[in-house]
């Protein structure tokens, strides 16, 4: 009779795959298409520029007015995150308890070491995600490779930004999150005590509204 044990080789990949995506959120298990997500609400006054933003623009909306938007039930998201220090740590924070919330399917994968950090990627946009949301800095190169590679896929990173940001790629940003990249090194305004639980909850409800309604491919900063 054929055994029916995995191969040890096989179990192990299993083993690490289901360490390496870890979820919460409706309970959706992701194995079937799903219907389009949309904007549950409308954001307020001050939300939206007067003029449509040129791709890469700075817009600044109204503090709040992105509130009364939440997406609908079942939003799919995969949060990217390196880095153990306290930033990345409010910002991860900050996306799970925003995905708790709004009963969004959240799904995390974490990278701690440089060589994983592309292949992360490559993981996320493999499940196939409404939104891929990045925290911390050490993504910000590898992003800027790969994104601009897969315009189909909406990014957002929250306390950083890319550079030169293709269309799918929005941030959420403020004065003392200001990384942009190694190649142009860390900004003198950047102060790791501006990363505060209420500023981040903010900077991702911010993003994710901007991206819900379309406004996609530039930095959404907030005061």
């Amino acid at each position: 009779m054929r055994s029916r044990l995995l191969p040890a080789s096989t179990l192990a990949a299993a083993v690490a795959t289901a360490l390496l995506v870890s979820g919460c959120g409706s309970g959706d298990d992701w194995s079937r298409p799903h219907a389009k997500p949309t904007a549950v609400g409308t954001p307020g006054p001050g939300f939206f520029p007067a003029a449509s933003p040129a791709p890469e623009a700075t817009i600044t909306p109204r503090p709040g007015s992105w509130n009364g938007v939440r997406p609908s039930e079942g939003y799919r998201v995969v949060l990217l995150t390196a880095g153990d220090d306290p930033q990345t740590k409010t910002l991860v924070s900050a996306v799970t308890d925003w995905a708790e919330e709004e009963r969004v399917s959240l799904k995390t994968l974490t990278a701690t070491e440089p060589d994983q950090f592309i292949p992360r990627i490559s993981t996320a946009m493999d499940l196939a995600p409404d939104l891929i949301i990045s925290a911390g800095n050490d993504l910000i190169d590898p992003l800027a490779l790969v994104s601009a590679n897969h315009l189909d896929q909406q990014f957002l990173v929250v306390g950083a930004e890319l550079a030169e940001p293709t269309a799918n790629v929005t941030a959420a940003d403020w004065a003392g999150a200001s990384f942009r990249g190694e190649g142009l090194g860390m900004s003198s305004t950047y102060d790791p005590a501006t990363f505060t639980p209420e500023r981040a909850g903010r900077a991702v409800r911010a993003g994710a509204a901007a991206v819900l309604n379309g406004l996609t491919g530039i930095v959404i900063w907030l005061d």
